[in-house]
């Protein structure tokens, strides 16, 4: 196995993150290759905490409980900042498990199937607690790595590091640290949360090799209009500037009235008298969550109360984002009702 050098030339031995992240890595500022120039920690053959190099500006990056660090939030917009501390708080405190994972993640990846992932080195942009990082990685995937800006790279860290082909980078999507090496990308939930959705999905395509795929889910404008005509001001203006503990507890109200809709209304009406079911509001989003208990419904509605940003993106808009990149063989999926599953191959 030929191994990167060392800031100080000598041959790079496997103490490293997981030692195949190191040749992925490409510094932000100048696409420099990076280095390790000296590890002040280990654990198990692996780097905890060390510091990191550009071979061509000399930039120092650090690697911190595990973690490669390329983003500094005291440095970075107040909008990413923001967005990046309340999603970390989220990603640090719902960290449940649920085996309907699986088929959720394939559900917002469609067409794509788990042996699309064997022998692809795959980026994911914005990995949240790590849990899509892992499937990836499960279903036979050579390397991934999951980038995210917030806190959350600790739970994914944590979720991820006895897996030797995942890797967990915390990462500015609109800067990343990362070279054209990437058989596949992927990002869940995540684009339509920055700044520019756009401009994020075609920095994330930059990182795709000629050939390569991506596929994206996204909120959709159409069918959302109740979201974004009533819930979105409230969002912005009110539940998005709480602290995250007190919307922790402020949002089990409207969770518990969902949760008692679908357990009570939608699920038994759809297995039982779908001629009606299909009249009511919002039927095939909530008739899908229904299958969830408790924590991941509360998770949901957390999720949709504490964004500062969010955005609802129309089929129309979507589409162009492929057409930007070139792709090909795109596919754009209808999710629910309420979102786009977005799927397309570069031109070789």
């Amino acid at each position: 196995c030929q191994f990167p050098l060392c800031a100080d030339g000598t041959k790079f031995s496997s103490r490293l993150m997981k030692e195949k992240l190191l040749v992925l890595l490409a510094c932000p500022s100048c696409g420099g290759d990076i280095l390790l120039a000296y590890a002040s920690k280990y654990e198990n053959k692996e780097i905890i905490d060390a510091v990191l190099t550009c071979k061509k500006c000399s930039r120092e990056y650090k690697v911190v409980r595990g973690v490669p660090r390329f983003a500094d939030l005291s440095k970075i917009e107040d909008e990413k900042a923001e967005t990046a501390e309340n999603f970390g708080w989220q990603w640090t405190h719902f960290t449940q498990e649920d085996e309907k994972y699986n088929e959720q993640f394939l559900g917002w990846l469609q067409p794509v199937r788990p042996e699309f992932f064997a022998g692809k080195i795959v980026l994911e942009g914005g990995c949240g607690k790590g849990r899509h990082t892992r499937l990836a990685a499960e279903w036979g995937a050579k390397e991934v790595v999951g980038i995210d800006l917030s806190a959350a790279v600790e739970t994914a860290f944590a979720a991820t590091r006895d897996l030797p082909n995942a890797h967990i980078v915390q990462a500015d999507i609109f800067k990343l640290p990362l070279k054209k090496s990437f058989d596949y990308a992927f990002s869940v939930g995540v684009l339509h949360h920055t700044p520019d959705p756009k401009k994020a999905f075609v920095s994330l395509a930059s990182k795709v090799k000629k050939g390569g795929a991506i596929s994206a889910w996204v909120y959709g404008a159409e069918n959302n209009e109740w979201i974004t005509n009533y819930v979105s001001p409230m969002r912005e203006s009110f539940t998005s500037r709480l602290s995250q503990p007190a919307l922790y507890q402020l949002s089990k109200l409207p969770a518990l009235g969902v949760f008692l809709a679908t357990k009570l209304l939608y699920k038994p009406l759809n297995k039982g008298a779908k001629p009606i079911a299909e009249k009511l509001f919002y039927n095939d989003y909530l008739f899908y969550i229904s299958r969830f208990g408790w924590r991941e419904q509360h998770n949901i509605v957390f999720d949709h109360l504490v964004a500062p940003t969010a955005f609802y993106i129309s089929k129309n808009e979507f589409e162009d984002w492929w057409k930007e990149i070139g792709a090909e063989e795109t596919q754009i999926i209808w999710h629910n009702q309420n979102s786009w599953c977005g799927f397309g191959e570069l031109e070789k």
